[in-house]
């Protein structure tokens, strides 16, 4: 009996993840059935790798919708159409562009559809066409991608004409550059302490300037400074000249008196001077003729008549 009451138990606990299940199912496929979906065309030229039914549509990095169909145009077999449903709600513009991108870690691709302006009108189908066409353009990797054998030729041109150009004569003029460099280099560095002695010594002079210019500065306005000696010299000097001013004019009558009388006075002195000059000059001139008659008197006799 309790063998039979465990098997109903693991019976029931199966039965009820069922009923779980299928109404999980229902619910998911009822918000499927009631989503309303508008269809739209892509056609790309060229390579659509990694992009398959059901892969999601994104409106600017937002999930709208998935890829219902892929083929090649029927009536262009240069391009790729591909069909996708997008969420009714969701507006598409005139102005969107569609563009497959890829995840380079899982390497599946997905549509991207990028741009669409408020004011642009909503995209419609145009006479002829099924769905509504979403203009296609190259994603940025596409575009690398595409270019990329360029891109490499160009590199691969780039190399032959750097290995044409790097050949023995010109290894060897580089080598010898690069040691004009070095010799260069060396007499920079060299020059680098010339430079920095000079700077030491512009800074001592500079200092020594400094500390001549506070001692002028010192020396002319302390308080015994050269300023201060000078001001008291011109003031002791204008004393001075006041004083000889003053003291000319009481000589001015004495000066008066001089230069009427002295003056006449001197004038006789100079005169009798001179004849004192001139006797002694005669004297000393008999003196030179005959020194004896001077110190003897005159010895000669004169003439006596018999």
């Amino acid at each position: 009996m309790e063998t039979r009451a465990h098997y109903v138990a693991v019976g029931a606990f199966v039965l009820t993840m069922i009923v779980l299940a299928f109404a999980a199912v229902l619910w998911l496929g009822r918000a499927e059935l009631t989503t309303q979906f508008a269809n739209y065309d892509i056609f790309f030229i060229g390579p659509v790798s990694g992009l398959r039914d059901g892969a999601v549509v994104e409106y600017s990095g937002v999930p709208v919708g998935r890829v219902s169909d892929i083929r090649i145009d029927p009536t262009n077999v240069e391009q790729i159409r591909v069909t996708v449903e997008i969420d009714s709600t969701v507006a598409i513009k005139a102005d969107a562009a569609a563009a497959v991108e890829s995840n380079l870690l899982s390497g599946v691709s997905y549509i991207q559809i990028v741009g669409g302006t408020q004011d642009a009108p909503l995209l419609l189908p145009q006479p002829g066409q099924r769905y509504a066409v979403i203009r296609s353009h190259r994603s940025r990797f596409a575009s690398i991608a595409q270019r990329a054998p360029q891109i490499l030729e160009k590199a691969s041109d780039a190399l032959d004409s750097l290995n044409e150009m790097l050949d023995e004569k010109n290894r060897r003029a580089v080598a010898e550059t690069l040691e004009h460099i070095r010799v260069l280099s060396d007499g920079l560095g060299n020059t680098n302490k010339d430079i920095d002695e000079l700077a030491v010594n512009a800074n001592t002079a500079v200092l020594t300037a400094t500390t001549l210019l506070g001692n002028v500065d010192r020396s002319y306005s302390g308080p015994d400074g050269l300023g201060n000696r000078a001001g008291t010299a011109l003031t002791d000097f204008d004393r001075v000249a006041k004083d000889l001013v003053l003291t000319l004019q009481d000589a001015r009558p004495g000066i008066r008196t001089f230069s009427q009388q002295t003056l006449s006075d001197v004038g006789a002195l100079v005169g009798e001077a001179r004849q004192l000059i001139s006797g002694v000059s005669r004297l000393v001139a008999t003196i030179e003729r005959d020194p004896s008659r001077v110190l003897l008197g005159d010895r000669r006799e004169g003439y006596r008549p018999k």
